[in-house]
């Protein structure tokens, strides 16, 4: 609004995410809201290391940062963790640069885009894929705005199958701008499959834990979507 003439070196922190029984008014993932609004950046890092360097980031920033982190990388006694989201941190000071989304597993057999505690599931998952000989790349996208675009095309170009796998609603989100950033370069992308979204429906977020555990999506959840896309192929393969 002023042009560039006025700084505003903000950093708004607040947790995110479910998995431990406090309904609707506590679990939510809101990072998609935020990043809808034009000049403010979001960053969701999935671990510890990521949390330090992308915090140093955004304190050094001049523009308004919302950074949200998942309750299950916190600390937090109550909360399930997931493996890769402690991990060791330096205690010099060091920074992440904004739109760098990290490979964190290479595969050959389909794209898994994901952010926050859902990396580690994914990673879970891709551990699972690999004992079925199904080899998926798992791709940690550490910040909404900005989105590292390039590494999840080169990746989809690869792989030619996309799964986003995301804690955030369904509507109007992260698994939706996915789709639709490489729906618009089909040009330059072959698909073997179409498109497949893991999100929480849009519903609140129940207080019963099993109901819980049902709407947000969970390692078998990834697992089976990543089964389909390999399916998919076979059945039209068979059709054709």
């Amino acid at each position: 609004m002023s042009g560039g003439h006025v700084n505003l070196p903000v950093v708004l922190t607040t947790a995110i995410g479910g998995g431990y029984s406090d309904a609707a008014q506590h679990s939510q993932c809101l990072y998609g809201t935020f990043a809808h609004m034009p000049g403010i950046k979001v960053v969701v890092p999935s671990n510890a290391y990521d949390a330090k360097g992308l915090m140093i980031q955004a304190i050094r920033d001049d523009n308004p940062v919302m950074f949200m982190y998942h309750k299950g990388i916190m600390g937090l006694p109550w909360m399930a963790y997931f493996e890769g989201s402690s991990n060791a941190v330096p205690e010099e000071a060091y920074a992440i640069p904004f739109g760098q989304a990290k490979i964190i597993r290479e595969g050959e057999d389909l794209t898994i885009v994901t952010i926050s505690q859902m990396v580690q599931k994914a990673v879970l998952a891709a551990n699972e894929l690999a004992e079925q000989g199904i080899h998926a790349e798992v791709i940690d996208l550490r910040t909404l705005v900005p989105m590292d675009t390039e590494t999840v095309l080169k990746s989809v170009r690869k792989t030619g199958r996309l799964l986003i796998a995301d804690e955030d609603y369904l509507g109007f989100g992260l698994t939706g701008e996915i789709s639709a950033l490489v729906a618009e370069n089909l040009d330059t992308i072959r698909l073997k499959s179409p498109i497949k979204r893991l999100a929480v429906p849009n519903v609140p977020i129940p207080y019963s834990r099993p109901l819980e555990q049902f709407v947000i999506p969970q390692v078998a959840n990834i697992v089976l979507a990543a089964q389909q896309l390999l399916l998919q192929k076979i059945a039209h393969a068979v059709s054709a």
